[in-house]
């Protein structure tokens, strides 16, 4: 493949300048359990993939300053001088191997449980204090909780900016704190944040027009959301494209810049009549950035199926769907994960079209350090 090829062209969006339209997906790890410091092992694993030809690193989930924020041991944090320092030594190395970073803000809600350490007896929050549909067994969100919660995300952003990242990712995505307010089943609330579509992306809203005072008007703000939760593979926020423009237009309009669309399987079209796929749709409604992931470069999916393994196993897959949808500007980047895990050069590969050399994806490939 060229330089001509849609997935090797320049991507400019302000400031941010990416050599190409590859993105690493962010994917929870557990590897920083030093008190939530990033350690060299991270910087090795963040800096072998911008060596290997991405344009943009997307880091894993990184907890903002909240006390409910985490929700699973060994997650880096996003706060803290020896945190943000640990940071700083990843951003350095993915810029010296000519790569972008951008650290994903997370706050994971009410999938937290109480005695999560290191922050213990905390509780799980959510704005009904339901994990899942119809079961409250967390905190419910007070206004000052809210509060709280959106400074945090603006601090971070601003830390972000302070220590040389490219851009920030806010976590809205697959059921967690932000999705939560999205999700009717998890989102019972009766005052101005809950009810309509509109209601429940107020949250969103206010942490987005915070995090875009706390940076500079040019740094860039992605958001990554999905339709599906972890606790339902079949939730659909939006059911038609009417919907959807109604729950996109105020997050576009309070500041985001990219929109990270999370689907499964990217090759789905979203609504019927039309092979748009969910980034597709997102794209054409907001004339923002999207970008598109969901088993790119891979033959299955990582989210099972019921009664299926957890992880499972897939093969290298043609990259031939992805590129028409490309070529028809359905969207301006693509994510990539699980091939990134086993393949860290998988972008120079794919480029010099070495695809005799890609490695399958296995499930223990996850236990590697880098």
């Amino acid at each position: 493949m060229t330089t001509d090829n849609a997935l090797f062209k320049p991507f400019q969006l302000g400031n941010l300048q990416l050599k190409n339209r590859i993105v690493m997906a962010p994917m929870t790890r557990n590897f920083s359990p030093n008190d939530n410091i990033p350690g060299d092992n991270v910087v090795e694993y963040y800096r072998r993939r911008a060596e290997g030809g991405v344009g943009l690193v997307v880091s894993e989930g990184t907890c903002i300053g909240h006390p409910g924020a985490s929700g699973y041991p060994g997650v880096p944090y996003f706060h803290g001088e020896a945190r943000l320092a640990g940071w700083k030594k990843v951003v350095d190395a993915v810029h010296a191997a000519g790569g972008k970073f951008a650290p994903q803000l997370w706050h994971v809600g009410a999938v937290r449980k109480a005695g999560t350490m290191p922050e213990g007896d905390v509780p799980g929050y959510g704005p009904s204090g339901m994990n899942v549909p119809g079961k409250v067994n967390r905190h419910v969100m007070t206004q000052q909780d809210i509060d709280d919660v959106v400074a945090a995300f603006a601090q971070a952003a601003a830390d972000a900016e302070a220590i040389g990242c490219d851009a920030i990712e806010l976590h809205g995505a697959h059921g967690y704190l932000v999705d939560q307010f999205f999700w009717e089943g998890t989102n019972q609330r009766e005052d101005k944040y809950g009810g309509s579509l509109e209601n429940r992306g107020r949250f969103a809203v206010e942490i987005i027009k915070a995090v875009r005072a706390a940076v500079s008007p040019d740094f860039p703000v992605i958001l990554r959301w999905s339709q599906w939760k972890q606790q339902d593979y079949t939730v659909r926020l939006a059911t038609t494209p009417e919907e959807l423009e109604r729950f996109l237009k105020p997050l576009s309009d309070a500041g985001v810049d990219i929109f990270h669309c999370s689907q499964r399987r990217f090759w789905e079209p979203e609504f019927e009549g039309s092979d748009l796929n969910l980034a597709g749709w997102t794209q054409k409604i907001t004339g923002k950035p999207a970008i598109t992931v969901g088993s790119v470069g891979l033959d299955a999916e990582f989210t099972p199926k019921p009664g299926e393994a957890t992880f499972r196993e897939a093969e290298p897959a043609s990259l031939d769907e992805l590129l028409r949808r490309m070529d028809a500007k359905q969207f301006d980047l693509v994510a990539v994960g699980r091939a990134l895990i086993s393949n860290p050069a998988w972008v120079d590969m794919v480029q010099g079209e070495r695809h005799e050399e890609l490695k399958p994806f296995r499930k223990e490939h996850l236990a590697e350090l880098i």
